[in-house]
């Protein structure tokens, strides 16, 4: 990832600004434990991989959810394209999201993953996440 600025979704504010608390303008969002740069397959392993782990939940017996496959890191960027272009988002945006050197690209990967009309999808994953955080808080 590049440093520069980037946009993200409202819903994801609060928990960036907290993890930005004490740390400088030009620090990283997210760092090793020791500080410096997080290389990725730390931030799998510590960081996604238990994320992953505590989102699938348990069987009664306390074993992992085995009923989906486990996502990885490149599947939350299909999602995050995809819902971005299903949604409505410009093509050219999304393209410069993703780094790819054309729009083209862009679409040929991405648009045909979803029919058509799925702006409710980006409005069911805002309010989910918000039911969570209400039912978390209290």
């Amino acid at each position: 990832m590049h440093a520069g600025r980037y946009r993200f979704p409202k819903f994801l504010t609060a928990d960036l600004a907290a993890r930005m608390e004490g740390k400088g303008r030009d620090d990283p969002v997210f760092a090793a434990p020791a500080g410096g740069v997080l290389r990725i397959a730390t931030f799998r392993t510590r960081v996604f991989n238990k994320a992953v782990d505590k989102l699938r939940g348990l069987n009664d017996d306390g074993t992992p959810t085995t009923d989906w496959p486990l996502p990885t890191m490149q599947d939350l960027r299909h999602t995050a394209a995809s819902l971005a272009i299903s949604a409505g988002a410009n093509v050219k945006a999304v393209q410069t999201m993703l780094g790819h050197k054309s729009a083209a690209l862009t679409l040929d990967t991405y648009a045909g993953l979803f029919p058509d009309g799925l702006d409710a999808v980006a409005d069911a994953l805002d309010a989910a996440v918000r039911a969570i955080r209400e039912s978390a808080a209290g």
